[in-house]
């Protein structure tokens, strides 16, 4: 029997809206028993400092030498993740192993390069626990889109629901994905924008962070022939295993529309882009269950169950923790990687054979 302990995973998405802690009672293959979680949101100093590494990574050359801001950058993230293991700490009590996502600054499987920063060595000097990072990395080596890693840990869950299959899995984030789940197959892959779009529009027009509840969103008018245009792209028809970086979908379709039309039009465009999965599935899906913070985003939510034909349902309202999913599913990963299990399939990152990962760092 295979042992069970207590995971801590942690995540910081493309949002860049915070760190998610979130403890996980399992043994990386059925057993997997959600504990208490937590948000900690960045301050605007350590989002505006990550931004800064996410514009910086563009211009880095593969295996070029990393600047000085990215080392700073990796450094304070490092640390504001020990802080949040601090705080879980004191609601759970002690960890066996803590599975550590990192922040994703630049993303090119094409090129065979994914960058995630977030020093594992100093987070386990840090918090004095076992860590696994670098998930991804051995993934897109061998030929894999290094993501979505996720889907594993999505029908791991969906198996304890017992719902009706087909199902479909969604999170939206700065990025939006989707697991298809139909007994043994499990099929997913980056759908297009989720929320990054829209958070940077809003903290241009606005200064704020993010829409809160779609609200711009839901006073603007969508711009369909700029709707359109977004969703006449490539990206879109082509067959999956596929995955995106963050910045590959920004606002420069909706320049010149107002403030609250443009949100009103990139909130469409993440909802339309979502439902256009449906064209890669094997059969039509009899639920969507929505996790991340896009499902915070009446309008988006509202924009999604318009086009899509099925009933779309919070993850809240399945019983799961929408908000600690991910970071729940990097502690799952964690395991799996202390296992040797595989972390990800040719069906949901294209890599040729099952491929396990992550790195090991003793505290």
């Amino acid at each position: 029997m295979a042992e069970t302990l207590k995971v801590m995973g942690l995540m910081s998405g493309t949002s860049l809206d915070g760190v998610d802690a979130a403890l996980l009672e399992t043994d990386g293959q059925d057993i997997a028993r959600p504990g208490p979680s937590l948000t900690v949101p960045y301050t605007e100093e350590v989002r505006a400092l990550l931004r800064g590494a996410l514009e910086t990574a563009r211009s880095v050359p593969q295996g070029g030498a990393v600047p000085d801001s990215i080392h700073q950058a990796e450094r304070i993230l490092t640390e504001f993740h020990a802080a949040a293991v601090r705080s879980l700490r004191e609601k759970t009590g002690a960890a066996d192993l803590i599975g550590f996502h990192g922040q994703t600054i630049l993303h090119r499987p094409d090129q065979r390069w994914t960058w995630q920063i977030g020093d594992g060595a100093l987070l386990a000097r840090l918090t004095g626990i076992d860590v696994i990072n670098d998930f991804r990395s051995a993934d897109v080596a061998a030929g894999g889109q290094g993501a979505p890693l996720m889907p594993l840990y999505h029908a791991a869950r969906a198996r304890q629901l017992g719902q009706p299959e087909p199902l479909v899995v969604v999170n939206i984030g700065g990025v939006a994905q989707v697991t298809y789940i139909e007994g043994d197959t499990v099929l997913a892959f980056d759908t297009g924008p989720g929320n990054a779009p829209i958070d940077d529009w809003i903290q241009r027009h606005t200064g704020k962070s993010v829409d809160w509840d779609g609200a711009m969103a839901a006073t603007g008018k969508v711009d369909e022939a700029v709707l359109a245009l977004m969703l006449d792209n490539k990206f879109f028809t082509r067959v999956p295993p596929k995955s995106l970086d963050r910045m590959d979908f920004g606002m420069e379709a909706v320049e010149g529309l107002s403030a609250a039309d443009g949100a009103a039009t990139l909130t469409a465009f993440t909802a339309a882009s979502l439902a256009r999965a449906a064209e890669h599935f094997p059969q039509e899906a009899k639920s969507w269950i929505v996790s991340g913070g896009g499902r915070h985003n009446r309008t988006l939510m509202a924009m999604l169950k318009e086009r899509v034909g099925a009933p779309v349902i919070a993850a809240d309202d399945m019983g799961w923790d929408g908000d600690a999913l991910e970071a729940e599913g990097f502690a799952y990963l964690a395991m799996r990687a202390k296992r040797g299990l595989p972390l990800s399939l040719p069906t949901t990152t294209g890599v040729a054979h099952p491929m396990t990962g992550g790195k090991f760092w003793k505290a």
